[in-house]
C-alpha cells in the first residue's frame, strides 16, 4: 500500500480521482470534504456498537465484530467503487487516518484500484482548513449597499466580467436578513460552511483582488472565521446607491413567489425590533398581495441598521457610488473604474 498523503496533496489528487468518505452518514452530515462521496463502512447504529463494546471489552472483541458486520457488504463496496471510479483511481479517509481508510483502502486495492489516502484523516484534513483560514490573506473589496440594491446581481456581473469574487451568501445558503433562508437550500453545518469556504478561497488567485458583499459575522446560522472577518472589517468598501424605487421593485422581484407563510415568519422574526404595529401591518399588506408595502416596512427597519453598520465601519477606504438606475452590469462596470482608480489591483 502507498503511504498515506497529507491533506494539501490529497486535496489536489481531486482533479482525477473521487474522494471516498468511509465514516458513518452522521459523521459526513457533520461535515466534509467538497464533493466526496460518502460510502459508509458502518451505519451510524453499527459505528456506536463497535464503539461500545472497545470501549467495553477492548480492542480485539470490536475488531471481530467489525469484521462480521462488514464482510457482508465487501462485494457492494467494489461494485460502487467501480461505478464511482471506471478508470479505478481512488482517495480514501476516516476520521483519523485509522483502520476504516486502510481496510476499504486493502479492499479497493485488491480489486484493482489505484488508493490513495489521507495521512491523518479528516481530523487531519480539518486542521489544515482552520489553519488555511486563519493564515490566508486575500486582497478584499467589500460591496456594500443597503437592502434591495442588488449587490448579489452586481457580484455576478463582476464575476462575469472576468473579476474574481468570494460569494458568501452563495457558501451559505442564506441571504444574511430575517429573509435570507426563503428560497434557499437548507443551510450547511458551520463545519460544512468552513470546508466550502476554504475551498473556494483555495480557487482564488492571491495577487489578483476579490470582491466580497458587505456582511455580518454571522449569516443565518453559520459564521465567518476570525481571520477573513478581520480582512473584510479593514478592506475597501463600496457603497452603492440606488432609486428607493429601484430596490421596492427588487425586493418585490426576489420574494414576492415566496409562500406568504415565509414572509409571515420572517417579518415575526424581527418583531421586537420592528415593533408590533409595524408587524401587524406588513402581514395584512401581504394578505391582501401588497407586496410594495410590505417591502416598504422591511427597508424602513433594515436601512436603520444598514446606517448604523455604516456609522461603525472601519475601512481604510469608503466610497459612495449613486446610480439613477438599478443595472447591475453598468453598476459592476463602474465598480471596475473605481477600483482601477485607486489602484486596487495588487501588483504581480
Amino acid at each position: 500500500m502507498n503511504s498515506p498523503v497529507p491533506p494539501e496533496v490529497f486535496l489536489s489528487l481531486r482533479a482525477d480521482r473521487p474522494v471516498v468518505d468511509v465514516r458513518s452518514p452522521a459523521e459526513f452530515a457533520q461535515g466534509h470534504i467538497p464533493n466526496a462521496v460518502n460510502l459508509p463502512l458502518f451505519s451510524d447504529e453499527e459505528r456506536a456498537r463497535v464503539g461500545t463494546l472497545y470501549k467495553q471489552q477492548g480492542a480485539w472483541p470490536a475488531f471481530l465484530l467489525g469484521l462480521r458486520i462488514a464482510g457482508p457488504k465487501l462485494e457492494g463496496f467494489v461494485r460502487q467503487a467501480q461505478k464511482l471510479s471506471p478508470h479505478r483511481r481512488l482517495a480514501v479517509h476516516c476520521w483519523r487516518g485509522g483502520q476504516r481508510s486502510h481496510s476499504m483502502a486493502w479492499l479497493f486495492q485488491q480489486a484493482g484500484f489505484e488508493v490513495s489516502v489521507l495521512e491523518g484523516g479528516y481530523k487531519r484534513y480539518r486542521q489544515y482548513v482552520l489553519n488555511g483560514l486563519e493564515a490566508q490573506r486575500l486582497h478584499l473589496i467589500v460591496l456594500g449597499g443597503k437592502t434591495g440594491v442588488g449587490k448579489t446581481k452586481i457580484l455576478r456581473a463582476l464575476s462575469q466580467m472576468g473579476e474574481q469574487v468570494l460569494d458568501l451568501e452563495r457558501l451559505a445558503h442564506h441571504k444574511g436578513s430575517s429573509f435570507g433562508s426563503i428560497g434557499e437550500a437548507p443551510q450547511p453545518t458551520n463545519e460544512q460552511f468552513e470546508n466550502d469556504l476554504f475551498d473556494a478561497m483555495a480557487n482564488l488567485a492571491s495577487q489578483q483582488r476579490v470582491w466580497i458583499e458587505n456582511e455580518s459575522r454571522s449569516i443565518g446560522r453559520v459564521y465567518l472565521p476570525q481571520g477573513l472577518w478581520a480582512q473584510m472589517k479593514s478592506a475597501p468598501l463600496l457603497d452603492i446607491e440606488v432609486p428607493h424605487a429601484c430596490r421596492v421593485q427588487n425586493l418585490i422581484n426576489d420574494y414576492a413567489a415566496a409562500p406568504i407563510a415565509e414572509l409571515e415568519a420572517a417579518f415575526r422574526r424581527i418583531e421586537k425590533k420592528l415593533g408590533g404595529l409595524r408587524v401587524k401591518q406588513a402581514l395584512e399588506a401581504l394578505q391582501r398581495g401588497d407586496f410594495a408595502a410590505a417591502a416598504e416596512i422591511a427597508l424602513a427597519y433594515y436601512d436603520k441598521t444598514y446606517r448604523f453598520e455604516m456609522d461603525n465601519s472601519t475601512a481604510f477606504l469608503r466610497q459612495t457610488l449613486t446610480f439613477e438606475h438599478a443595472d447591475p452590469v453598468e453598476i459592476a462596470r463602474h465598480c471596475r473604474l473605481w477600483a482601477d482608480k485607486y489602484q486596487l489591483t495588487p501588483l504581480s
